[in-house]
Formats: C-alpha cells, structure tokens, sequence
C-alpha cells in the first residue's frame, strides 16, 4: 500500500481513512442522518402558495390579487340526483334543505345558495361557499364532505353527493398519499430482492439499500430546511425518493462490486477499497455531478416547482455521493470478508462462478465484428422508435387526467353532465397608483363595456368588479363561453391582452396583468417552451464540458452527448406511442387522454440526461483503463464492457424497478413520469451501453481519445499500436 497518500487522488485519500476509522465514519454518517431528520421534525417543510407558483403575466395577476386581499372564495357543489329513474322533486328538496341546514351550521362554510335545477329537471344542486383561505379549502373540506355523506345516508330515495375544486384535490392527494406510500413500502424489497440476486448474499445486498434509504431521509431533512428559501412545489419528497434510492443503491452497488472484484483477486481489504475509490469511486463522483448539472437546468426554467425540483434532487445526488465515499468504505473495510455473508446458496454460486461469461460477448459480436453496419441498424431502430415523439400533444394536468377510481371523479363528471360549464373566466388585476383608484375603476368599466360587445366573451354573464377595500387595487372577472383548454379561449385571451386592455388602460400609468385558468395553461406551456432550448443547451454544454474534462478527451464529450439524446428521444417515442394512443390503458390501467402532461417533457429530459451519465462514465472508464493496459480498442472494448455489464444490469434493474413502481400508480402524472424513466433506463442500459456505444468507439479506434494539446497530459497517452491481448472476436 502506498503511503504517499498527499498524493492519491480525493477520493482514495477520503477511503483510506474511512477504512482505517470506520466506526468514526459510521457513527458521524448516522449522526448526519438524526440531525438532518431533526431538523425536518423542527421546521417542517414549506409549501409554495399558488402565487408562489405562478409563471408569467398569469403568476403576476396572481400576485396583485393576493396582496389586494380580492381572492375569490372556494366553491363547493352538493349534487342531488335520483339513484335510478326520474327525480323524485319532494324527495330531492327535501334532501336540498337538510344539506342547507346543516352546512350553514359548519364554521368551514361562509353561506349556502338557494338549490338550482338543471335544464332537464333530474339533477338539483346546492352550491356552498366555504369560508377562509381558499388555498388551503381542501384541508377544510373533509367537514363539509360529512355532512353530504350523513345526508344522502338520511335520504335513500336520492343520491347526494359533493364535488369541487377542495373537494376533488383532498380526494386526489388522499389517493396520492396512500399510491406514494405503497411504493415506499415495496420499494425497499423489491431493491433487496434485486441486489440478492446480484450479489448472493444478505449482507452485499443490504448495505447498498441501507445507504440509499439514508441518503433518501437526509436529503428530505436537508430540504426541509432549503424549502425555507426554495418552497415546495408539492412533489420534491417523492423525486427525492425516486432518485435518492436509485442513485443512492447505484452509487453504492458500483463501489462495492469493484471492490469484492479486487477481493477475489487476493487483494487485502483496505488495498481493494482503495481501488475502489480510485476507479468506482472517481466514477461515482463525475455521475454524480452529472446529475446535479442536469437537474440545475431547471432553475433556469424560472418556475418554483421546478426550482423546488432541483434543489431536491440535487441534495439526495450529493449526499448519495458522499455516503457512497465516506460511509461505505467504512462498513466494507469493518464486514470484511464477511459482506459476503450469509449466502443463498444456489445465488451465490451464479455470481460467484469463475467461468467465462459467454452472454454478453455473444451480445457484443456483431458490434466488434461488424461495427458500421451494427451502428448504422441500431441508430436506425432508435430513430423509428423515436419518431412518435415529434407528434407528442401536451396538455396542462386538470381534472381530465385525474383517474376515474376516484369516488369524488364520478361525482365531478356527474355534476359536469348535469350542469354544463358555461367556459372558463379571465381575470383582470390592476394595480393603482396612490390616489388613482377612481381611474382604475373608469378603465375597468370601458375594459367591461368592451366584453361585453365581443363575441368571443360571455353575454350571459356581466363581468364583475371588485375593487379592494383601501383602493390599492380592481379586479374584473371575464367569463368565456369556451373551455379553457380550447383555441377559441386563448384567442380571447389574445384580444384582452393585446386590443381592449391598452385601449382602456390607455394613458394610465398603472399596472396590469390577466390572470385565470386560461391565462395560467397559456402562460405556463408558453414559459416552459421559451425557456426549453436555453435548458436543453445548457445541460448538453455542461454535459461535454464535464466529460471532456474527465476523459481529456473532446471525442469522448460528443458521443456522449450524441448516444444520451438518441436513448432520451427513444424514451419521448414509447411515451407518446404509450399515452396518446388507447392500446396500453388495459395494461397500465389508465385512461389516455389523448397527451402527456406539460412537465413530463423536460422533467425527463434533465433526469434522464443525468441518469444515463451513470452507466456511461463507468463503462467508458472502464474501457480506457483497459487501453491504458495495451489492448487494441475492440478487446478494450469487449474487456471494458463485459467486466462492467453485471453492475450496469444490476443498476438497471434497481431503476427499473423503483420508476416501475411509480408507473403502476393511479395519478397519471406519475404513471407518465414513471414509465418514462424506466424504458429509457431499459434503452440506455441494453441497446446504448451494449451495442451503440460499443460500435460507436470501435469504428473511431484511437480517435475516441483525441484532445487538443491543452487538455492533455503525459498521462493520458494510449499506446500507439496496443497489443491485440484478447481473442479476436471473429
């Protein structure tokens, strides 16, 4: 062992001592663990307001309403209908009146209004507005979803049911939460399961998922604190799980079989932790970045939800890092040999056997043999899987996308049967300048008299202004006769924005925004499709940057960059082809909606971009230190990859399985965001790692190392005729 650790690279020097002060590294690692927990339990984690959350002139709208305190309050429906047949109208009164007396007594509600028939006369409904901050009604709600439950129980001759806005998001985050608890519940076996099989052996099994698991549980304390500044966006401690346990193990799985792998070579316990540190870990630290890079890029996305994202992400990537550098070495160089305890026999032996493997050199053949025509195909394949992707719809998530399980869902569609939406509503805020409020008001009342001679607004319902109680701001509601997803409701939303509001705000110096459900879709894919090639560009930059930097190698950056957007636009082809299409609702149990959602697009590019850096840097390091020792560039290829395909399939199929468990949920966001993950893992574990990159590097020889003179180093130098080692493929 060298004792000239001033100069081993960080990575083996922080190993070393680890190893040699393990249960110092153990106890600060779980020290770490409380206290990040701790402080989660201490200051919880923030959520962000829909302000918060707004993007745009949409966000902004939002924003003057708030301050202004002219928030409109949240809207309940209780539903009556007959259970089957005509309505019985006295029964439905009846049940009309006790749903009245009794919601007017509940201090969640402000006022109940006089029951409405629908058009046809089977359906009758109670509207209720509830009292409070209308963002936090579906905390509130469940009180008022008694009572209708108690009064449709008192009155069997109708149906009595409750929907909207509180109503339909308690029941969708109450299914959330019972989804994301099952997938935290099975995901830590179904991980164990799959590191048995890698490993054979309890203890090498375990201790990857154990470091995940607490890598998972600080990053989540950790943000609590973060969400302080960056406030949660409503989904990060699920992303945090998701990738937290999929790095955490994969960092930890690499790490561990290159050093079982030196091991059983004769090398002492420290000495192969050190390797390990030196290759695996060196190769955990650049993934690692890679993935932090990726995810940064949706800061510049400007929308707290996905600021919240990054932060999150990035938190549970560095801190798996650094468990997978301190900790483990630590509890390898203390188990010893006895990692490999105990056994399951008949496993162990399958991953211990000395023989020859012949499966992934038979897969590697044609790529070795016949590289062009084997890159040429396999390009081909992944391009016409890709294809579907240029025809992909989005849609914003609503309640269309919400599953139909869901009780209070067959409520909604039964209400929106009887009661028709009229469209959806814009609305109008103005600030006004101290002393100017009656200005504001007389353009609010040419801007309403315009609606009002504009076929594309509403006639049958005026608009409505409201102006603040200490005059510092107006607001007009707009109604629309279209839904708000529909191209008739953008362009009236277009001629609000850009005709009548600087005809009627003209000369006034006041500010103004439109606000509402058209203008919060419109503004929201707007912002997103403004800021996606500012993302995409920063993440491939950084993405070559970093790789030509560690590869010394500017060939190495481009194909890194080339065979990650091929695997990720395969992965946007078997979502489109999947989601907008009706052949896979039975398998995946969902209703397509014709779309995938908004976010699932660049959410997956940067997680999926940042994913696919972890097989790639180990097989590519891999494969230089097999030049490095003499080989020609087809046996350093075929050494490099059949010595590092167990870990990558093991890795992958941790993923597979942990973005599988996301895909059987019922929210079809998650279901999206889930498969998405797992087939571009498939993809980039099988066909990149084991037959595109392979030809690829083939067909470029030595010039898969070339670099400008500034990047090199003495080091870095490849023979210049390397000996031919290995047994020729053909």
């Amino acid at each position: 062992m060298s004792t000239r650790s001033t100069r081993q690279p960080v990575t083996v020097r922080v190993a070393r001592w680890s190893a040699t002060h393990p249960w110092r590294a153990i106890v600060g690692w779980f020290v770490f663990l409380a206290l990040c927990v701790g402080a989660m339990s201490f200051v919880g984690i923030k959520q962000a307001s829909d302000v918060e959350l707004g993007v745009g002139e949409a966000g902004r709208a939002g924003e003057i309403v708030a301050d202004a305190g002219l928030e409109q309050p949240e809207t309940e429906n209780v539903l009556i209908t007959a259970e089957s047949g005509a309505l019985d109208v006295d029964a439905a009164n009846a049940a009309a009146a006790a749903a009245t007396e009794r919601m007017s007594a509940l201090p969640e509600v402000a006022g109940v209004g006089e029951p409405v028939p629908s058009a046809d006369g089977d359906a009758l409904l109670v509207p209720v507005t509830m009292s409070g901050d209308p963002e936090t009604a579906d905390e509130r709600v469940q009180a008022l979803l008694d009572v209708t439950a108690d009064v449709n129980d008192d009155h069997p001759d109708v149906l009595v049911e409750q929907a909207g806005g509180a109503s339909v998001m308690d029941g969708f985050f109450e299914m959330l939460e019972e989804d994301l608890g099952t997938v935290a519940m099975l995901s830590v076996p179904v991980t164990l399961a799959v590191l048995l099989l890698a490993f054979g052996a309890l203890l090498a099994a375990g201790v990857p998922v154990l470091l995940g698991i607490s890598a998972v549980g600080s990053a989540i304390g950790l943000y609590a604190l973060a969400s302080h500044a960056v406030p949660d966006g409503g989904t990060v401690t699920h992303l945090v799980l998701l990738i937290g346990l999929a790095v955490g193990v994969d960092y930890s799985l690499f790490y561990l079989r290159r050093e079982r792998e030196e091991r059983a070579k004769g090398r002492g316990t420290i000495e192969a932790v050190e390797i390990a540190a030196a290759t695996s870990g060196h190769s955990v630290v650049v993934s690692g970045v890679a993935v932090a890079v990726s995810m940064a890029g949706l800061y510049l996305a400007g929308d707290m939800n996905f600021a919240s994202m990054a932060t999150g992400a990035i938190l549970v990537v560095a801190i798996a890092v650094a468990g997978s550098l301190t900790v483990l070495p630590a509890m390898l160089a203390k188990l010893g040999r006895f990692v490999d305890r105990p056994r399951i026999p008949l496993v162990w032996r399958l991953t211990a056997q000395s023989r020859p493997a012949w499966f992934w050199p038979t897969v590697l053949r044609p790529a070795l043999r016949h590289p062009g025509t084997t890159l040429v195909a396999s390009v081909a394949g992944l391009t016409a899987v890709a294809i579907p992707a240029l025809g992909m719809n989005l849609s914003n998530p609503d309640e269309e996308n919400f599953p139909r399980s869901l009780p209070v869902m067959q409520s909604y569609d039964r209400l929106v049967e009887a009661f028709p939406s009229t469209g959806a509503t814009h609305v109008v805020a103005a600030e006004a300048p101290a002393g100017e409020i009656d200005a504001v008001r007389s353009a609010m009342d040419e801007l309403a008299t315009l609606v009002e001679q504009d076929e594309h607004f509403a006639h049958d319902q005026a608009p409505e202004i409201d102006v603040a109680d200490d005059g510092s701001a107006a607001m007009l509601t707009v109604g629309v006769p279209f839904s708000a997803d529909s191209d008739e409701a953008e362009r009236s939303l277009e001629i609000l924005r850009e005709q009548m509001i600087p005809q009627a705000f003209d000369g006034l110096d006041a500010e103004h925004a439109v606000g509402g459900e058209v203008a919060g879709n419109f503004d929201y894919t707007d912002n997103l499709s403004s800021k996606l090639p500012w993302i995409i560009a920063f993440v491939l930059g950084l993405a070559f940057v970093m790789m030509t930097v560690t590869f010394r190698s500017v060939v190495v950056g481009l194909t890194t960059v080339a065979v990650n957007l091929l695997s990720t636009a395969a992965a946007f082809g078997v979502l489109a082809l999947v989601f907008q299409n009706t052949w896979a609702e039975g398998l995946l149990d969902f209703t397509s909606t014709g779309s995938v959602v908004v976010w699932i697009p660049l959410f997956l590019f940067v997680i999926l971009f940042g994913l696919s850096m972890d097989y790639h840097v180990f097989v590519v390091s891999r494969i230089r230190e097999a030049v490095r020792s003499g080989l020609s560039t087809p046996d350093a290829v075929r050494e490099g990859i059949t010595k590092s395909a167990g870990v990558v399939t093991s890795a992958a199929l941790v993923m597979v399985a942990i973005f599988a468990l996301f895909g059987a949920m019922r929210v079809v966001e998650m279901k999206q965001m889930g498969v998405g993950l797992a087939v571009a893992v498939l993809i980039d574990a099988v066909f990149i790692r084991a037959i595109v990159l392979p030809s690829l590097m083939v067909l470029l020889g030595r010039a898969n190392w070339w670099a400008p003179r500034f990047l090199r180093r003495r080091s870095d130098d490849v023979p210049q005729e390397p000996r031919r080692v290995l047994e020729h493929v053909s």
